[in-house]
């Protein structure tokens, strides 16, 4: 069986990932869900192992200390991680694993698994992304500006991604992200096997 591929997805609020990859996983067969560990509290509905893998403090920091995550971060005074294990488990199951995660953790699933392909998603323009923010109505002119800023500052770490998404429509960023995988998965160094044993 083909090993699958870890995809990490970053990209800034309002650039509209989980409805780009809702299409792409509802279109494709073949992809997954990381599941993070977590030190919070399970929320109503949440299931240990589907949702998150549910962890004590020190849990994780023994999952820490082993070398078990291939990124970590904390978040309002919670923990959470990339469980390597799981993510090797899938791939090598043969399932292109989705991990959607922020720029610093990206880079450092990079570090730890240079294998990954890093796709950051982008909005079309700038007035695009103001007006994707202004919509909700959840935040005050204040906070808009804050993750304006945020954004940006996001979208100049794209150099160190191996692709870029504008998300125009979901359907069509969801099929680039698609195309991006299929090529991925046809590149010589990962078929060396095949081709020296033909």
């Amino acid at each position: 069986m083909k090993k699958g591929l870890l995809v990490v997805i970053s990209g800034p609020s309002g650039a509209g990932k989980g409805t780009v990859l809702k299409r792409l996983t509802k279109k494709h067969d073949g992809f997954a869900y990381s599941v993070s560990v977590t030190t919070r509290a399970p929320r109503p509905g949440e299931e240990d192992g589907k949702h998150y893998f549910f962890k004590t403090k020190a849990q994780f920091d023994e999952m820490v200390t082993r070398g078990e995550f291939l990124e970590t971060a904390e978040v309002y005074g919670n923990f959470y991680g990339t469980p390597k294990a799981y993510v090797e488990k899938l791939t090598a199951d043969g399932l292109n694993v989705i991990l959607e995660i922020d720029t610093v953790g990206a880079l450092n699933v990079k570090r730890a698994f240079p294998e990954a392909v890093l796709i950051f998603i982008m909005p079309p323009t700038r007035a695009e992304l103001t007006r994707r923010l202004t919509q909700r109505q959840t935040e005050t002119e204040e906070q808009l500006k804050i993750r304006l800023g945020s954004a940006l500052s996001e979208i100049a770490k794209t150099g160190s991604y191996d692709y870029v998404v504008v998300n125009d429509t979901p359907e069509a960023a969801a099929s680039k992200i698609h195309a991006i995988v299929v090529a991925e998965a046809c590149r010589a160094d990962k078929n060396r096997q095949i081709t020296e044993n033909f």
